[in-house]
């Protein structure tokens, strides 16, 4: 069963391709696909092995060499995703991204070589979309399905029923950072596979219990270091297809008396590997042991399998950040019908001014119409401050579906829209991102201010135009007469945003 089944008959751009690029910490994929007859095929792959993760010092600090390696990967990227609507790909960082000092800077280079945005995804997040892929790879089973990734820099452990996860997990560690630290220079010792296995189990804690009382009907193992260990074996002959625990020590002792990296030779493995296969072997034989897993079987299906769903998903407005917000809306008892209220006279407002301000309609319309519905969650914690609230709500939750960016855009909305505004608020943001989301943000408190009554009656027909450095908002005949308690809504909005260095005219004709 697919996903994208029916998307071909519902917008009748089934045939057009869609992309999905993962930049990895060890290395960055592009996966290009087609809705043909209701399932997906696969154009076109790329890979690089660019080894992010490799080139982080312990300060985060990224070295120039890397970025240049990084640099040229997405050019060649960007070449071949020339021609694909820009709302028909997406690119994703993962661990290596969230881990790196100056974010902005970083995502800035890389998203103009690319030519398209890089969202950073959670930890969680990238938990998620790895389920996604690997579901819609797999036979259906009866009972729960566990799958493990081991990426260059983090580990994600998911349990799920179909397509849907139960538990989701992220560990920091990763095949990259392990085999940097506990087998530099490319040694290996029974010592060092020692040490890296205790950190990982360690690393996975508690947490393993929640999994083991779960239990599962069958193992699945993601990413390139768990397909290229199961090739391994497979061609050593200690394995028919999935991976087990004793085999795994086998490699561990082949391994071990190799003495170096340098001297190891095992068939089916690829040269780029070869450098972080005793850290993704560590951790996996960690987790074996950790979760007690019997056998494992390899998926070619992974992050950016997933990723491709999930776009295609939003395609035919089935995404799973708006269900995210109604969860969020039912968890934190909105009142629904005021968030609607707003919602529409944002949107009104929106549409008045969007042309004048140059913003883009369709993500606007999206960003704004979530900020409407999320701008009261901070009252059920308090009234006082729940602006402030809400945004720590908004900016520090595992949302599904959300990246880094589009949960830090939420919540400079949510933060501004009453009391006192600083433009500092939008200081964190991407440039290209910064003055849509203020513009958003003002359209969002006269909303807020026209719908003080909870009244959808009271709210009258009015123009907004746009100013240079605010608003102008015209009111028909004697209605601000006969309403003075918006009135004095709106001038006082208006002396708050001059604090800001901004203007809100409010007329009467």
């Amino acid at each position: 069963m697919s996903i994208i089944h029916g998307l071909a008959e519902e917008n009748g751009k089934g045939s057009e391709p869609v992309a999905a690029v993962d930049l990895g910490s060890n290395s960055f994929h592009l996966i290009i696909g087609r809705d043909i007859g209701g399932q997906l095929s696969v154009l076109d792959r790329l890979r690089d092995p660019v080894r992010m993760a490799a080139g982080l010092d312990d300060s985060g600090r990224l070295s120039e060499e890397t970025v240049e390696r990084m640099l040229e990967s997405l050019g060649r990227f960007a070449q071949r995703l020339r021609g694909i609507p820009k709302w028909r790909k997406r690119a994703i960082g993962t661990n290596a991204f969230r881990n790196a000092k100056k974010p902005r800077d970083l995502l800035a280079r890389t998203s103009e070589a690319l030519e398209i945005p890089i969202e950073v995804l959670s930890g969680v997040e990238e938990a998620r979309l790895i389920y996604l892929g690997v579901a819609h790879g797999q036979p259906e089973i009866d009972g729960s399905r566990l799958v493990v990734d081991i990426g260059g820099g983090s580990t994600e452990c998911i349990l799920g029923e179909g397509f849907k996860p139960r538990f989701l997990d992220s560990f920091d560690m990763g095949c990259v950072s392990y085999s940097r630290e506990f087998f530099p220079q490319g040694e290996l010792t029974k010592k060092g596979f020692r040490k890296a296995e205790v950190a990982a189990k360690l690393e996975l804690g508690t947490v393993v219990r929640r999994f083991r009382e779960a239990g599962w009907s069958a193992c699945v193992g993601s990413s390139g270091t768990i397909n290229s260990i199961a090739t391994i074996l497979h061609e050593l002959g200690e394995t028919d297809g999935p991976i087990t625990l004793p085999a795994l020590k086998s490699l561990r002792k082949r391994l071990i008396a190799a003495e170096s990296t340098a001297k190891v030779d095992l068939p089916g493995l690829t040269g780029d590997r070869l450098p972080v296969l005793a850290g993704g072997l560590a951790i996996l034989k960690a987790v074996f042991e950790s979760m007690h897993i019997e056998s494992m079987r390899p998926s070619r299906e992974a992050l950016r399998e997933g990723l491709l769903y999930d776009l295609l998903g939003r395609i035919r407005h089935e995404d799973v950040r708006d269900r995210t917000i109604r969860s969020l809306s039912e968890r934190y008892s909105v009142d629904v019908e005021q968030a609607r209220r707003v919602e529409r006279t944002a949107l009104q407002c929106l549409g008045q001014v969007a042309d004048a301000w140059k913003i883009d309609r369709e993500r606007a319309e999206q960003l704004l119409s979530w900020a409407a519905h999320m701008h009261e969650i901070g009252l059920s914690l308090s009234y006082n401050g729940h602006h402030r609230h809400g945004a720590y709500i908004l900016a520090n939750s595992t949302l599904p579906g959300f990246s880094r960016q589009e949960q830090a855009r939420l919540a400079a909305i949510v933060l501004g829209h009453r009391r006192k505004l600083s433009l500092a608020t939008f200081d964190e943001l991407p440039a290209e991102w910064r003055e849509t989301v203020l513009h958003l943000c003002l359209l969002l408190r006269i909303a807020v201010r026209l719908n003080r009554s909870r009244r959808s009656a009271v709210t009258p027909q009015f123009e907004l135009r746009a100013l240079k450095n605010g608003l102008e908002i015209d009111f028909p005949g004697e209605w601000l007469e006969r309403h003075p308690l918006t009135n004095a809504d709106l001038e006082e909005e208006g002396r708050l945003l001059r604090g800001a260095g901004l203007v809100l005219q409010i007329r009467a004709s």
